[in-house]
């Protein structure tokens, strides 16, 4: 199933909810068992109380003897101090320690033995350890309230520390995620703005997209380079007609330029027909090898047409600049002479060669002649030049005494969609 990005926000929902619940089921469950915590520690003050309201018998006992109205009260506290100290034994052995706890039981049971004994008067020697356990015992629910504070406050603290750091944790890993998913999802955005910004250049640029993403911005990439691919294809069409409307631009020179060669070819086969028995041999060869000569400009001219107008794909190859503006001319020369140009060229044959595509080229060379003579209605000059930089590259310069371009035209001269002809001629 593809990870679109409404199923990442779906789910990142759902784990937040599923997060939520399992925060509140713990922290649920902490304030259970701090709830048992206060229950217990509040049986501990009970249990102190009732030593204490013991120890008040014990005084009065010791002070007054026995009597008969406090008896029943006293072996009540007893026995129902008793009965705490073994309900409570697991939360006091839990606190205190299970050795601590049996020998606070055990005191218990000498001191209620002493206590209980139902005498009018209590022994002397027994009230030194009457008073000894009584403080003993008093001394040890007081040390039970406060461990079992400082147990509650642990727990508090645990429970608090617990929320913080969970929540925390939970923030921070969706933040790493958003920063993470937010970059990736941005890098891949600004792929498709450039390759957006370089359309109205003439440069339609494919996508490389990661193909273990299938998201809304994977779709919008497919899309993108679907349309390049489609733009591609009308563009070489283009191109294609382009190259179809400048054979017609040139028609008339490109027909002269064979017109020229057949007349030659005629007149010279007419007058190797009518005066063939007259001639002697190296005078026939001469108007053969004329003949053929005429022949193979025409059909330069036809190879250059036919090279011109093929649509193929793109090859580089080594080529010389010489080369290319002498095919260059032999399309446009005718329409140069009858457009009154006048032509000059400063091509050395000493340029090295330059890997490149020669139809290409020409191409270039052909535009840029027809512009020339499109700023020179009334005629001109042109000026062909090329020489070899500094850093072994070759400049070729056209160069043609017309009106200019505007300046407010230069910043779209590159631009393959702008013309400043009528509809057309552009």
């Amino acid at each position: 199933m593809p990870v679109t990005i409404r199923t990442k926000i779906i789910l990142g929902f759902a784990a937040s909810l599923i997060f939520v619940s399992i925060l509140s089921m713990a922290f649920g469950l902490n304030i259970m068992t701090l709830k048992n915590k206060m229950v217990v520690l509040d049986e501990f003050h009970g249990l102190l109380d009732n030593i204490l309201e013991i120890r008040r018998y014990e005084k009065n006992t010791i002070l007054y003897g026995y009597q008969e109205k406090t008896v029943a009260e006293l072996l009540d506290y007893l026995h129902r101090t008793q009965t705490d100290i073994v309900r409570l034994s697991d939360a006091i052995a839990m606190v205190a320690g299970i050795d601590r706890y049996n020998n606070f039981k055990e005191k218990f049971e000498t001191y209620r033995t002493f206590m209980g004994a139902g005498k009018k008067q209590l022994d002397i020697a027994k009230v030194a350890r009457i008073r000894s356990i009584g403080k003993e015992m008093v001394k040890f629910c007081e040390g039970l309230l406060i461990q079992k504070r400082k147990r509650i406050n642990q727990s508090l603290e645990n429970m608090v520390s617990f929320s913080i750091i969970a929540v925390g944790g939970f923030i921070l890993c969706v933040a790493i995620l958003f920063l993470f998913e937010a970059r990736s999802m941005l890098k891949r955005l600004k792929q498709v703005t450039l390759a957006t910004r370089s359309i109205p250049k003439g440069q339609f640029k494919t996508i490389m997209e990661d193909e273990t993403k299938h998201d809304e911005i994977s779709q919008l990439i497919a899309g993108f380079n679907q349309m390049v691919r489609e733009l591609n294809e009308k563009q070489e069409q283009l191109v294609q007609s382009r190259k179809l409307a400048s054979i017609g631009t040139f028609t008339s020179g490109i027909a002269h330029e064979i017109n020229n060669p057949l007349n030659n070819i005629s007149l010279t086969a007419d007058g190797l027909l009518e005066a063939f028995d007259d001639l002697s041999g190296s005078e026939a060869r001469e108007m053969i090898q004329d003949i053929m000569a005429q022949t193979s400009r025409a059909s330069n001219v036809v190879k250059n047409l036919l090279d011109f107008s093929r649509s193929d794909q793109t090859t580089m190859s080594r080529i010389t600049v010489p080369d290319v503006i002498s095919g260059t001319l032999g399309l446009v020369r005718n329409q140069l002479m009858v457009n009154k140009i006048r032509l000059t060229t400063d091509v050395p044959d000493t340029l090295p060669p330059i890997k490149g595509n020669l139809h290409n080229l020409e191409q270039v060379f052909i535009n840029l002649f027809s512009n020339a003579m499109a700023a020179m209605p009334d005629g001109g000059d042109i000026l062909v030049a090329a020489d070899l930089q500094e850093d072994g590259r070759i400049r070729i310069r056209f160069q043609d005494s017309g009106q200019g371009i505007p300046p407010e035209n230069l910043a779209q001269i590159f631009d393959p969609f702008f013309t400043t002809k009528s509809v057309g001629k552009g």
